[in-house]
């Protein structure tokens, strides 16, 4: 899973890309800073493995991974090539789902590349660019069903027809991942790789001494809440300094910070959940002496192409796959009494995967 954060110049966005990656990406106070993007990987925390750990003491622990991408920040005309927008524009195509990092706080000592600090008008001048980039895509795509559809191509009607709908969509100013579709149109919007079509999570970077208070009490937490529920997209409310300020610290210490700042989870935990839910992911594990680990795939996902994820050779010599539920396991103790009372079912290549399945393929190549 591969998560871009954006945002305009100056709303914390590399500084939370800091705090979630320690990755060390430039922070300053004027912009584009970040040119190149950053990348870093973060481990996706899943108290399973630690059981799976007391209970395997095995060689090796391994979560899954999200790469987080800190893009260069986008200002007006950046879908005309202003700014660094050419850049911007083919990074986030890269990307599975966007983190769009929006500035709810005041601060004058930290410059506003428009003067003052409006969240609905800030998520409005990176959308419009990105629907800007998404209209001249789709106009192409149109013009080119046009020739094929002349030249006697009766399928590139439909494309044709799609993008005519699709583009006066976007001219309303709405994202593509708003537009009704069917499975079919859907496959071919997909082949089409826009930049709304990703889903988005609205960072909501607030003030320190916000963190903790009722979003409906911090100023413009409600235009982006209501920007997002318009979208279907994710709301995450978050501090970037404090976040900064708890990656450097030990696990007692952020525990115990954690705790009295009454947040529950980290920015981090509550991101990688907010991920998983707007991309609806699950995770199965595998477990031995060799290596207790744990692997994303779409919830959805049949035993075989969950299989592939593993090695390519468990997909295509597939033969079934040995499951016990995770909660099961812990309950009895061990693989050989889930044998024992004929809990650890064994599923053929319709089985659709579920999140916390403890699983060994069987495969023949």
């Amino acid at each position: 899973m591969k998560l871009g954060v954006v945002g305009l110049p100056n709303v914390g966005k590399s500084t939370l890309f800091n705090a979630i990656t320690k990755a060390g990406a430039q922070a300053a106070n004027y912009p584009f800073c970040t040119i190149e993007p950053n990348t870093g990987m973060v481990l996706v925390p899943d108290s399973r493995l630690d059981v799976l750990g007391e209970m395997y003491h095995p060689k090796k622990i391994t979560p899954t991974t999200i790469e987080f991408v800190d893009i260069a920040g986008l200002v007006k005309g950046a879908s005309q090539g202003e700014g660094l927008g050419n850049k911007f524009l083919s990074h986030i195509r890269e990307v599975d789902a966007i983190v769009h990092v929006v500035r709810c706080f005041e601060d004058e000592n930290i410059i506003h590349v428009d003067g003052s600090i409006d969240p609905a008008r800030d998520i409005e001048t990176i959308n419009l660019e990105l629907i800007f980039a998404d209209m001249d895509t789709v106009q192409r795509r149109k013009d080119k069903a046009t020739k094929n559809f002349r030249g006697g191509d009766k399928k590139a009607g439909v494309e044709m027809e799609l993008a005519d709908k699709l583009y006066t969509h976007l001219e309303a100013g709405k994202p593509a991942r708003t537009f009704d579709m069917d499975a079919d149109e859907r496959a071919i919007v997909d082949s089409w790789f826009l930049l709304t079509t990703k889903p988005v999570i609205y960072a909501a970077n607030i003030a320190e001494d916000d963190l903790g208070n009722d979003p409906a009490d911090i100023p413009g937490i409600a235009k982006v809440q209501a920007i997002a529920s318009a979208e279907n997209a994710e709301v995450l409310v978050i501090s970037a300094a404090i976040e900064e300020e708890i990656a450097q610290m030990d696990p007692d210490e952020k525990a115990e910070f954690i705790e009295e700042l009454g947040i529950g989870q980290s920015g981090l935990d509550r991101l990688i959940t907010a991920c998983y839910r707007l991309l609806g992911l699950i995770s199965f594990l595998t477990a031995g002496e060799d290596e207790c680990r744990a692997w994303t795939i779409v919830n959805g996902t049949k035993a075989p192409q969950a299989a592939g994820k593993i090695h390519t050779d468990f997909e295509k010599g597939f033969i079934r796959a040995e499951v016990v539920p995770f909660d099961t396991l812990v309950e009895l103790g061990s693989m050989a009494a889930c044998k024992e009372k004929g809990l650890v079912r064994s599923e053929g290549k319709e089985y659709v995967m579920k999140d916390g399945d403890i699983t060994l393929f069987r495969f023949n190549v």
